[in-house]
């Protein structure tokens, strides 16, 4: 039976994260498992309690918060298993779901990455995603398949490839990891794992969806507020993913998109909602890029937790 490193990571979220780990414990059937918990420099450190609650699980504390791609990079690193589970704080398990999983990578060795299907936990049979349609490059937009719709089964036939997996929940090989390399810290927030997708398929492998597994994520069905730090990453990120995965060709007509349709959308939305703090940071994301390479780590942002 193959070895499944299960890879989460915590921030300032110590209830959740222990409600997940409950969730492994509680409802998971798949014995063959190492847990991986990172705490990306919560304000306070919740390792050496869990340590004493959790005696079975790896615990490794950051000081510095090192977002998305990093804190899972940190738990990657120690990972010994023979295939790699990410899945966010946030969500609990169903008892088969790493079975399922574990069965379909091991059923076609070309699949680099599978996720599964995920229902809002708030609302049980509510979809929140059920694959991902592919990039459209020129402006960089795409969809998520299902999302808050009623699951009834409607799209268990897609079964199969799809435009990426979904980041609250990925399951990979650790060998499309050695060829792909690990996530891209330098995005920080919002679209390292659309990118990782990206550098598996460049490499060779297929991104896949298994929806007869089943995941509940805790991430509210309503629109989160916006704030300075998403707004900045967002579009950064936005601009770097077609940067770094593009053709210059590609990206040239991207940014003309950009600049006729996206930057006067925004900036009228902006002033229609008052939200006149936001367009200093739209502009600092835009011009990060007149002075960065597409793999710098100067974040630019003045980061504050």
């Amino acid at each position: 039976m193959k070895k499944v490193s299960i890879v989460t990571v915590n921030f300032n979220q110590p209830k959740v994260t222990e409600d997940l780990l409950k969730s492994l414990d509680e409802v998971n059937t798949y014995p063959n498992i190492e847990i991986i918990v990172v705490d990306n420099g919560s304000k306070t450190n919740p390792v050496p309690e869990w340590e004493k609650k959790y005696p079975d699980v790896i615990f490794i504390r950051s000081e510095l918060n090192t977002g998305f791609a990093g804190g899972n990079n940190i738990g990657l690193r120690q990972a010994s298993g023979d295939y790699y589970f990410l899945i966010n704080n946030d969500t609990e398990v169903t008892a088969d779901l790493i079975e399922k999983l574990v069965n379909m990578l091991e059923t076609n060795p070309r699949i680099g990455v599978v996720s599964p299907k995920i229902h809002y936990f708030d609302q049980p049979g509510m979809l929140q995603y059920a694959g991902y349609t592919q990039m459209n490059y020129y402006t960089a937009r795409n969809a998520c398949i299902g999302q808050f719709e009623e699951d009834k089964g409607q799209y268990d036939s897609l079964t199969g490839p799809t435009g990426y997996a979904h980041g609250a929940a990925m399951m990979l090989s650790a060998e499309a990891i050695q060829k792909a390399g690990l996530m891209a810290e330098n995005y920080f927030l919002y679209y390292e794992e659309l990118d990782w997708c990206e550098r598996i398929r460049q490499a060779g492998y297929e991104i896949h969806v298994n929806l007869q597994a089943l995941i509940y994520h805790k991430e509210s069905v309503s629109v989160g507020k916006k704030s300075a730090l998403k707004e900045f990453f967002m579009n950064r990120n936005r601009i770097l993913f077609i940067r770094k995965n593009t053709p210059v060709a590609t990206f040239s007509i991207f940014c003309i998109y950009f600049l006729l349709l996206v930057i006067p959308r925004n900036l009228l939305n902006y002033l229609i909602h008052k939200e006149y703090n936001f367009i200093p940071v739209f502009f600092r994301a835009i011009t990060w890029h007149f002075t960065n390479a597409t793999d710098s780590n100067h974040l630019g942002y003045p980061i504050k937790f």
